[in-house]
Order: structure tokens, then sequence, then C-alpha cells
């Protein structure tokens, strides 16, 4: 197993302190850790999801608008943040893995080690 960048460590020693949802993914797009405070809104601990790819993790939660009308994956936070290094927000309603439909904020943003160095991306979820 290749060990995570120093900035991903720190992102998730934070994140495990933050009352926060809070989910930190890599480079690549795969989630590698989210805190307890994001199990209520993932409707699972991430000890039994373990890491996965967001994208596969976005679409198991059927993201959409209040209208009903489903969310692509490249249109989510996570992905913007990833794909153009940016960050993003916007309000959706998922259904969690436990079943329960809530509506959430979510915000991602990159991380980079070095202004050239991208490293991974944070996503926060803010329940409505």
């Amino acid at each position: 197993m290749a060990q995570k960048h120093l900035i991903l460590i720190l992102a998730r020693e934070l994140a495990s302190n933050l009352a926060t949802p809070t989910l930190i993914a890599d480079e690549h797009g795969n989630a590698v850790f989210y805190n307890e405070a994001a199990e209520e809104v993932m409707g699972t601990p991430f000890a039994e999801m373990g890491e996965v790819g967001i994208d596969a993790l976005a679409e198991s939660y059927a993201p959409r608008t209040a209208e009903g009308e489903p969310l692509p994956v490249e249109g989510l936070p996570g992905r913007i943040a990833l794909d153009e290094r940016r960050a993003a927000h916007v309000r959706v309603w998922v259904t969690s893995r436990d079943g329960v439909d809530r509506e959430v904020s979510v915000t991602a943003f990159p991380l980079f080690a070095h202004a050239d160095e991208f490293v991974g991306i944070v996503v926060i979820f803010w329940r409505e």
C-alpha cells in the first residue's frame, strides 16, 4: 500500500477532530477518510466503507435537486475540485446508505502541498 502524502495525513487529523462532516480524497479521487460527523450523512462508518472512488460514492447516494432531478457526478463539488482544482458548492438531496433522504449543502476545495503540487480534495457537508 502506497504511503499517503503528508498533507492528506494532516487533513485527516484535522477532519478527525472536527464536528463538521468532512471527507478527504486523494489526487486520484479515492475517498481516503471521512470523519465520525460525516457518518450520519453517509449512513455508515468509514471503517465499514473503506477507501472508495468519489464518483462511485456520489452515484450511490443518488444526488438530486430539490425538484428531484438527478445531478451528474461531474457537476458535484468533489468532482469539480478534483478536475478543475477550484472550490465548488451545491445544495442537494441524497439518499444515504441507511435509506434516509437528507438535504445537504456540499462544499469542496482542492488541497495543494505546493502551488503546483495537487494532492487531493476536502469535501464538507452542511446538513440543512
